[in-house]
């Protein structure tokens, strides 16, 4: 018989009292809300790390699109 594995992991934060007893007061689920925010962070970093990586392509796009227009710029009804 073999135990599976949990997709989760225990971890020991520390928090200010006064934070976690207005937490508590409001109901605040802190394992969900910790992964929803960590996830926003980490989303925000890879995106930021992302741009950094591909700055050079992103510049020299944007250098053709000002030397040459949208291919689509012609259709444009707006």
């Amino acid at each position: 018989m073999s135990v599976k594995q949990r997709a989760t992991q225990s971890v020991t934060m520390t928090l200010e009292r006064s934070l976690l007893t207005r937490a508590r007061e409001a109901g605040i689920n802190l394992s969900a809300t910790f992964v929803a925010a960590l996830d926003a962070e980490l989303r925000h970093y890879e995106s930021m790390k992302w741009q950094e990586e591909n700055n050079e392509a992103l510049e020299a796009l944007n250098r053709f699109h000002d030397e040459h227009g949208c291919f689509s710029d012609e259709y444009r009804t707006f």
